[in-house]
């Protein structure tokens, strides 16, 4: 039979070398352990038997095997053209046999170092070293299954005088079961990524499309698994090295993007983790003047987000972002890197801390990851850490996808547990009753963000500033700043042009709320000069979302459920549902209210709780205190809102009912100390009286005074001022606190007093 040409186009390496037949010329060489699928392809392997005559070149063709030759196996004396040609016949034996290939050992020659005998073996043979200096003092976290049982099938080629390799040694006999055909694709040395499925993968790579969805594809399209000849790991790393690859020349436009932003302003801050020679195992991170100076006025909360896929190569692309005063997402830097590692997060979060002058946010949001967290507790020990809730939501839409099919009411229902509980005891009651109704109390998935539950349940979180307009209902996505603008199919050097395109939209929109604004004016829907002031004071986003609560107080009811000295316990509740209370204490002499809601200490707009109280004691206009300089008009400007002592005073004193308990208040003190004694009482008597001829001299001579919205102007004014100067350095006492607030001072809950007494039946 005329000698037929064999070509294997194998992903095998390792070239051969020409050499002299000989033991006294070589020494066993070391063991290298590799993997036949990890070699580099050659552009054609050749093998013919011993007897057969000369054999060609392939040129690039591919030459299946006829007849006998398809069913051919190694045999002492059997020549091959070269070591390749070898290695790569006795692994298209070993696909036809159902077994997987690696190259054990070789020997070189003493004269020149080149390799003049290989021996290929089972994958199987030998066993596991286990080496215990490798392994000593050292978790082994995911350890591999032993797959090596000591077989001795082996192939054994050495080189000849003429530079052809032949067969010295054969081992036909396996000492464990062989794979059937429809796995073989399984083996690590067969599975090869052909040429027609690399074009596929990367066009379809440059779609956008992630691992698992090309591998459907190309199943699709050969017919099945065992048809494609890869596994999706293999589809991976191949997509992971095309990454690195095309990353060696664009992350370079990125640098030189930084550089020339960097030179036309000296404010642009970049920074290479590392040295910038190595940049492409570091990451990177900048931030313009603008996304400096927006953390600036409204750094007190963050959101950190690595969920981007925003360029081919999928690097993480991850914006710090935070809300600005009109409620829309506002930039304070951006990062690319390479890993995320906890020491790249922590370089990560160290170098923006820098770049924002040093001053951490009150709260930061992030992706649910315990490395992130790790990273923000050793930067941020003191920065409260939320995970998104949009981004859970999402995962378990991915965790219990049977659940949710099963079962169509599940998802509002852990929507509502999630939401909708106003006390830790009520959500931890919800939660219990929720996964034992569906029995996922022993879910895993679930248990763990049970246990994470103080960092995403909104009623753990309600104490802390989140910029959040409502408790129950969070933005639809962190990444929101640059949606519509970038995705995961867009490369480094589309990437800049679409993100200055985003910058530029962004900056659009907020200056035409700015402009709406400032020029024109929201409809009023009450009397109510408290809805005047904040029309006058917030932005049109804030001013509409705190008309919604000023409008609802309307439906509710605020009664006294305890009177304590200074603090008064409100039970507020809409008409007909008291069974749904909230409570809100009101310190009258430092006008300051906390309502078991918490959407104050959240959001920083008082709530319509707080508001109804406000109504039915006649508080007719917001406290300085409770107005957010990041929430008004002037929040980019140094301008402070009016906080004149003068004005301090007279806002103070301008309801009814807090001169009424300011009064109140220091009288019961003299009632205290006057019933002590006889003398103290008729002390206390005497002055009482002093004090009513005061009162009705006061009260005279206001006629003569100009009264606006309960405030006495004029020099009248001025002289009562002088008349009562004892009294008013008494009332004034807590002022000075109120002259020092220039942003939001948060109201601390504050315990129940005893039942205060009334002190008209001392009079």
């Amino acid at each position: 039979m005329d000698p037929e040409i064999l070509e294997f186009d194998l992903g095998l390496g390792g070239g051969g070398s020409s050499g002299r037949d000989g033991d006294d010329d070589a020494n066993i060489g070391l063991d290298v352990d590799e993997d036949m699928a990890d070699s580099p392809a050659p552009s054609s392997i050749l093998a013919s038997n011993s007897n057969g005559g000369g054999f060609g070149t392939g040129g690039g063709e591919i030459y299946l095997p006829e007849g006998d030759l398809l069913d051919l196996e190694p045999y002492e004396g059997m020549e091959f053209e070269s070591e390749e040609a070898a290695k790569a016949f006795y692994n298209s034996y070993a696909r036809r046999v159902g077994f997987s290939t690696r190259v054990s050992s070789s020997r070189r020659s003493r004269r020149d170092g080149a390799i003049i005998q290989r021996q290929f073996v089972c994958a199987k043979e030998g066993f596991r070293n286990l080496n215990e200096k490798r392994t000593k003092d050292r978790e082994i976290k995911r350890p591999r299954t032993i797959t090596r049982v000591g077989c001795k099938a082996s192939l054994s080629v050495k080189v000849q005088d003429s530079g052809k390799w032949v067969v010295s040694g054969f081992v036909r006999e396996h000492n464990h079961e062989l794979v059937p055909p429809d796995q073989v694709h399984c083996l690590r040395s067969h599975r090869q990524i052909s040429g027609p499925a690399k074009t596929l993968i990367d066009t379809l790579q440059a779609a956008g499309m992630g691992p698992r969805r090309i591998m459907s594809a190309l199943i699709k399209e050969y017919g099945g698994i065992s048809k494609v000849g890869f596994t999706e790991v293999d589809c991976r790393n191949y997509m992971r090295n095309n990454r690195q690859r095309s990353l060696e020349g664009d992350i370079q436009l990125l640098l030189d993007y930084l550089r020339q932003m960097q030179a036309e302003n000296s404010n642009f801050f970049f920074a290479v983790q590392g040295d910038e020679d190595q940049a492409l195992t570091s990451n990177v991170f900048w931030a313009d003047p603008k996304s400096r100076m927006n953390y600036t006025y409204f750094g007190d909360t963050v959101t950190f987000d690595t969920t981007y896929r925003s360029n081919r190569y999928r690097l993480p692309f991850a914006p710090f972002t935070g809300v600005n005063h009109h409620g829309q997402p506002v930039l304070f830097g951006c990062a690319f890197l390479i890993n995320e590692s906890e020491a790249s997060f922590v370089w990560l979060f160290k170098t923006w801390l820098m770049a924002m002058s040093g001053r951490p946010p009150v709260s930061i949001t992030t992706d649910h990851d315990a490395v992130i967290r790790s990273a923000i507790m050793q930067v941020f020990p003191e920065t409260r850490h939320c995970f998104c809730k949009w981004h859970i939501f999402k995962k378990c839409q991915e965790k219990l996808s049977q659940v949710f099919l099963k079962h169509p009411t599940f998802e509002a229902d852990f929507h509502k547990c999630v939401n909708l509980p106003e006390s830790i005891e009520e959500f931890v009651s919800c939660w219990l009753s929720l996964v034992d109704r569906y029995e996922l109390r022993d879910h895993e998935w679930l248990q763990m963000m049970y246990n994470d539950r103080r960092h995403w349940i909104p009623v753990y979180l309600r104490d802390t500033f989140f910029a959040e307009m409502s408790i129950t209902q969070r933005s639809d996505s962190m990444n929101s700043y640059f949606d519509g603008f970038v995705n995961a199919s867009t490369n480094l050097n589309q990437f800049f042009k679409l993100y200055e395109k985003a910058l530029e939209s962004r900056n659009e929109k907020e200056v035409k709320a700015d402009y709406d604004t400032m020029n024109t004016s929201p409809a009023l829907k009450t009397p109510s000069p408290m809805e005047k002031q904040a029309s006058e004071l917030y932005t049109r986003k804030l001013f509409t979302r705190f008309q919604e609560e000023l409008v609802g107080t309307l439906t509710f009811t605020a009664s006294k459920s305890d009177d304590d000295d200074d603090v008064i316990t409100y039970q507020v509740a809409k008409f007909g549902e008291d069974h749904k209370s909230y409570y809100v204490k009101f310190n009258v002499l430092e006008m300051k209210a906390a309502c078991s809601c918490q959407m104050f200490e959240f959001s920083g707009l008082l709530c319509r709780h707080v508001l109804a109280v406000f109504r039915v004691t006649n508080v007719l206009t917001l406290p300085s205190h409770y107005i957010l300089k990041r929430w008004t008009k002037n929040a980019r400007s140094s301008v402070i809102l009016e906080e004149r002592s003068s004005d301090v005073y007279t806002n103070y004193l301008e309801s009814h009912t807090v001169r009424y308990n300011t009064l109140r208040h220091e009288t019961f003190k003299l009632v205290d100390e006057g019933s002590k004694s006889l003398d103290t009482c008729n002390v206390a008597i005497d002055a009482l009286q002093q004090a009513a001829k005061r009162v009705a001299l006061a009260t005279k001579n206001e006629g003569r005074a100009t009264l606006v919205n309960g405030r006495i102007r004029g020099d009248s004014a001025r002289d009562a001022s002088r008349a009562n100067t004892t009294n008013h350095k008494m009332l004034c006492q807590p002022l000075s606190e109120w002259e020092q607030i220039k942003g939001i001072q948060l109201p601390r809950r504050v315990q129940h007093l005893k039942q205060e007494q009334r002190f008209s039946h001392f009079l």
